[in-house]
Protein backbone atom coordinates (compact mmCIF):
# COMPACT_ATOMS: atom_id res chain seq x y z
CA UNK A 1 0.00 0.00 0.00
CA UNK A 2 1.39 2.86 -1.11
CA UNK A 3 2.11 5.32 1.95
CA UNK A 4 -0.45 8.67 1.80
CA UNK A 5 1.21 12.40 0.91
CA UNK A 6 0.32 14.99 3.23
CA UNK A 7 -2.11 17.70 1.94
CA UNK A 8 -0.84 20.83 1.73
CA UNK A 9 -1.75 24.44 0.30
CA UNK A 10 -1.99 25.09 -2.98
CA UNK A 11 -0.63 28.92 -3.16
CA UNK A 12 -3.60 30.89 -5.94
CA UNK A 13 -3.48 34.40 -6.90
CA UNK A 14 -4.75 35.58 -3.40
CA UNK A 15 -2.97 33.37 -1.57
CA UNK A 16 1.00 33.58 -3.13
CA UNK A 17 2.50 36.62 -0.94
CA UNK A 18 1.16 35.04 2.23
CA UNK A 19 2.79 31.51 1.19
CA UNK A 20 5.73 33.24 0.07
CA UNK A 21 5.87 35.40 3.16
CA UNK A 22 5.99 32.08 4.77
CA UNK A 23 8.58 30.78 2.94
CA UNK A 24 10.86 33.60 4.24
CA UNK A 25 9.23 33.21 7.95
CA UNK A 26 7.04 36.37 7.98
CA UNK A 27 3.64 36.39 8.52
CA UNK A 28 2.17 38.70 5.79
CA UNK A 29 -1.38 39.98 6.07
CA UNK A 30 -3.61 41.75 3.82
CA UNK A 31 -4.82 45.49 4.92
CA UNK A 32 -7.45 47.40 3.23
CA UNK A 33 -5.69 50.68 1.25
CA UNK A 34 -9.33 52.14 2.16
CA UNK A 35 -10.24 51.63 5.67
CA UNK A 36 -6.85 49.54 6.77
CA UNK A 37 -8.68 47.08 8.00
CA UNK A 38 -6.61 43.69 8.17
CA UNK A 39 -8.03 40.18 6.71
CA UNK A 40 -7.20 36.63 6.53
CA UNK A 41 -7.65 34.50 4.56
CA UNK A 42 -6.39 36.74 1.84
CA UNK A 43 -9.50 37.74 -0.39
CA UNK A 44 -9.21 39.95 -3.44
CA UNK A 45 -11.91 42.67 -1.25
CA UNK A 46 -12.23 43.92 1.94
CA UNK A 47 -14.97 42.70 4.16
CA UNK A 48 -15.27 45.83 5.68
CA UNK A 49 -15.69 47.95 2.93
CA UNK A 50 -15.42 45.91 -0.14
CA UNK A 51 -12.49 47.83 -1.82
CA UNK A 52 -10.36 45.93 -3.93
CA UNK A 53 -6.93 47.61 -3.16
CA UNK A 54 -4.99 46.21 -0.58
CA UNK A 55 -0.81 46.21 0.38
CA UNK A 56 0.69 42.98 2.29
CA UNK A 57 2.38 43.98 5.93
CA UNK A 58 4.42 41.79 8.46
CA UNK A 59 2.01 41.00 11.32
CA UNK A 60 3.47 40.71 14.86
CA UNK A 61 3.12 37.29 15.36
CA UNK A 62 1.61 37.52 17.90
CA UNK A 63 -1.68 36.39 19.43
CA UNK A 64 -3.95 34.60 21.18
CA UNK A 65 -5.38 31.32 21.81
CA UNK A 66 -9.43 31.96 20.76
CA UNK A 67 -10.65 28.45 20.64
CA UNK A 68 -9.09 25.19 20.11
CA UNK A 69 -9.94 21.27 19.69
CA UNK A 70 -7.68 18.43 20.13
CA UNK A 71 -7.49 16.24 17.17
CA UNK A 72 -6.98 12.65 17.79
CA UNK A 73 -8.00 11.33 14.20
CA UNK A 74 -5.38 12.09 11.67
CA UNK A 75 -5.55 13.42 7.87
CA UNK A 76 -4.86 11.65 5.59
CA UNK A 77 -0.95 11.75 5.65
CA UNK A 78 -0.75 12.87 9.09
CA UNK A 79 -0.89 9.45 11.30
CA UNK A 80 2.19 10.26 12.94
CA UNK A 81 1.18 13.72 14.70
CA UNK A 82 -1.81 12.61 16.24
CA UNK A 83 -2.90 13.99 19.28
CA UNK A 84 -2.64 17.42 17.63
CA UNK A 85 -3.98 21.27 18.53
CA UNK A 86 -6.03 22.65 15.75
CA UNK A 87 -7.04 26.51 16.98
CA UNK A 88 -8.23 29.24 16.14
CA UNK A 89 -5.65 32.14 16.27
CA UNK A 90 -6.69 35.89 17.45
CA UNK A 91 -3.49 37.72 16.05
CA UNK A 92 -2.84 40.88 17.59
CA UNK A 93 -3.39 42.69 14.63
CA UNK A 94 -7.13 41.09 14.73
CA UNK A 95 -7.76 38.50 12.27
CA UNK A 96 -8.05 34.94 13.36
CA UNK A 97 -6.20 32.47 11.66
CA UNK A 98 -6.64 28.39 11.84
CA UNK A 99 -3.52 26.77 12.58
CA UNK A 100 -1.49 24.36 15.39
CA UNK A 101 -0.40 25.07 18.58
CA UNK A 102 2.93 22.87 19.38
CA UNK A 103 5.42 22.30 22.25
CA UNK A 104 3.14 22.83 24.67
CA UNK A 105 1.12 20.03 26.59
CA UNK A 106 -1.99 19.61 25.67
CA UNK A 107 -3.32 19.96 29.35
CA UNK A 108 -1.84 23.16 29.65
CA UNK A 109 -3.34 24.57 26.15
CA UNK A 110 -5.79 27.44 27.35
CA UNK A 111 -8.18 29.38 25.79
CA UNK A 112 -6.77 33.05 25.72
CA UNK A 113 -3.04 31.86 26.13
CA UNK A 114 -0.82 34.54 24.40
CA UNK A 115 1.24 32.64 21.57
CA UNK A 116 3.51 33.14 18.81
CA UNK A 117 4.37 31.90 15.38
CA UNK A 118 7.00 30.24 14.12
CA UNK A 119 7.30 28.26 10.64
CA UNK A 120 7.80 24.91 10.34
CA UNK A 121 8.81 23.43 6.43
CA UNK A 122 6.17 21.41 4.97
CA UNK A 123 7.47 20.32 1.76
CA UNK A 124 9.80 22.31 -0.74
CA UNK A 125 8.26 25.51 -1.21
CA UNK A 126 5.83 25.44 1.86
CA UNK A 127 6.52 26.33 5.44
CA UNK A 128 3.08 26.44 7.36
CA UNK A 129 2.78 29.28 9.72
CA UNK A 130 2.18 27.26 13.38
CA UNK A 131 2.18 28.93 17.26
CA UNK A 132 3.99 27.86 20.63
CA UNK A 133 3.69 29.65 23.89
CA UNK A 134 4.55 33.01 23.85
CA UNK A 135 7.27 32.48 26.79
CA UNK A 136 8.39 29.38 24.55
CA UNK A 137 9.26 31.11 21.81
Amino acid sequence: MEKSKKILPIPNPDTEPFWKGCANRKLLLQRCAACQAYRHPPSPICHNCLSPEHQWVEASGQGIIYSYVIAHEALRGWTGEVPYVVAIIELSEGPHMISNVVGTPLDHIKIGMPVKVFFEPAGEEIFLPKFRAADKA
